[in-house]
């Protein structure tokens, strides 16, 4: 049987999806140009469909659709 994809992913999983750093992740992170991980006690995890259907959408700023600046 062929498992499944994990549905939360980790920043190294992440990174190597957007062929970037783990570093430049966090970056994208703290200014609002990428979907926010979700933190799991001392873990940080993000939604495999979130990061999926955000890069099919081109990579948008997610503070510019949220409104804020």
């Amino acid at each position: 049987p062929v498992a499944e994809p994990a549905r939360l992913l980790d920043v190294e999983t992440v990174s190597k999806m957007l062929g970037v750093s783990s570093r430049h992740v966090y970056r994208l992170c703290d200014v609002g140009k990428m979907p926010p991980p979700m933190k799991l006690g001392g873990a940080v995890r993000w939604d495999r469909q979130t990061i999926t259907d955000w890069i099919d959408s081109g990579c948008p700023h997610v503070a510019t659709q949220r409104g804020d600046k």
